[in-house]
């Protein structure tokens, strides 16, 4: 038991630490990608917002648009 002792009091000391840099712990749930059928759920969803993407030309061009800022040596160009 002093390993789990150890272990819990470096856990603790780490905690302390974190806490009074101004953190504090939260719990997230995230999806399981080990689960069977998550990646054709993913393909499904992909497809779904692409298939909206495809259809929004005025998102399109706003992206074409932030794309050219982006480059380098197109400072000034439009």
């Amino acid at each position: 038991m002093v390993a789990t002792n150890d272990v819990n009091t470096r856990v603790k000391r780490h905690r302390d630490t974190l806490r009074a840099a101004g953190l504090r712990p939260i719990q997230i749930w995230v999806p399981d990608t080990r689960r069977p059928g998550f990646d054709e759920e993913v393909r499904r969803q992909c497809a779904i917002v692409a298939a909206a993407d495809a259809e929004d030309l005025d998102l399109q061009d706003f992206m074409d648009a932030a794309l050219q800022d982006l480059e380098p040596g197109d400072e000034g160009e439009a």
